[in-house]
């Protein structure tokens, strides 16, 4: 399929922007990171997320129109995405209030202190609505039986993998360029990171693996009428291109397939995984290796994802 820059941009932001929120939220559980710096890290986060889903905005048709969809949650997933989206920032909303405080204080325990139950629920509020915005996310093209590419059981889980990669990455990112907290606030998001770098990375491969090896589930024979048969293609059925040909017809040549591949692997896997083994082994270099990672994963994921979507063949091609 042809991979709009604006469904790009938004399954990559919106997805680091929960990812960041559920960090946050453990990150706050754990009690282990300044509360000032999450508090910064949650603003962050939200604006991620808004950017993401006004960018998807873009790919509509009539964007003003984009309200209606919230309408359908009982058969749409793109609509179910969309209410949960709204409701996730009333929880994500509430952590930032109850972070205030911390402007003055400091106080770690300025949200979560023993007992405290409303602070516990609103971080559980935030990594619930979270999730499952991701799974719907995910699921839009996961339900879609046209395209086996996205039709697949990797699909969900390399979503919430690189989300929470994601968010990960770029809360130990900011702890790091905050300075406070010192190197234990940055010890926890650099073995996570670390290890959902490597997980990341097993799901990708995995997928890629899978789509390289499955057969359409149809031939040309079936789009046209006739199953079973051996079908050439003399001439296109038109003069012009149409939507379904622009749109589901493209096709990234098999050549570039590869190399992006490698290009995505090294910088959502490879350079965070280098650049937490030299923060470990030279805690001084974390500020700079951190943020570096931070970018990497993010970059790497926009390679994925638009091989994610050009990669997808769409059955109408069939009949074209």
């Amino acid at each position: 399929m042809h991979p709009a820059f604006s469904v790009i941009a938004f399954t990559t932001l919106s997805g680091a922007g929960y990812g960041l929120l559920i960090a946050v939220a453990f990150a706050v559980l754990l009690e282990a990171s300044p509360a000032r710096a999450l508090l910064a890290l949650v603003g962050l986060a939200l604006v991620l997320v808004t950017v993401g889903l006004l960018s998807s905005l873009a790919h509509l048709g009539k964007p003003l129109r984009a309200w209606r969809a919230l309408s359908q949650w009982r058969t749409s997933w793109l609509s179910r995405e969309g209410v949960m989206a709204v409701l996730t920032y009333v929880p994500a909303l509430a952590m930032a209030a109850l972070l205030l405080p911390s402007l003055l204080s400091n106080d770690a325990d300025a949200l979560v202190q023993r007992g405290n139950i409303v602070g516990i629920g609103v971080c559980i509020g935030v990594i619930a609505g979270s999730l499952l915005t991701i799974v719907c996310t995910a699921m839009i093209y996961a339900s879609l039986k046209p395209i086996p590419a996205w039709r697949q059981r990797w699909v969900v889980p390399g979503y919430l993998a690189f989300a929470l990669l994601s968010g990960t990455a770029l809360l130990g990112a900011g702890l790091a360029l905050s300075g406070s907290g010192g190197a234990a606030a940055v010890t926890t998001p650099m073995v996570a990171v670390a290890a959902l770098a490597l997980l990341t990375a097993a799901i990708k491969t995995a997928y890629w693996r899978e789509i390289d090896s499955a057969a359409l589930p149809a031939t040309r024979g079936d789009a046209v009428g006739l199953p079973g048969r051996e079908i050439s293609v003399f001439e296109r059925p038109h003069t012009e291109d149409n939507y379904l040909t622009r749109e589901m017809g493209f096709v990234v040549a098999r050549k570039h397939a590869p190399r992006l591949r490698v290009i995505a692997l090294a910088l959502f896997a490879a350079l965070p995984l280098l650049a937490m083994l030299a923060a470990w082994l030279m805690p001084p270099l974390a500020p700079v290796m951190l943020p570096l990672a931070a970018v990497a994963v993010v970059a790497g994921a926009l390679v994925e994802r638009w091989l994610f979507f050009a990669q997808a063949r769409h059955l109408v091609t069939l009949y074209y």
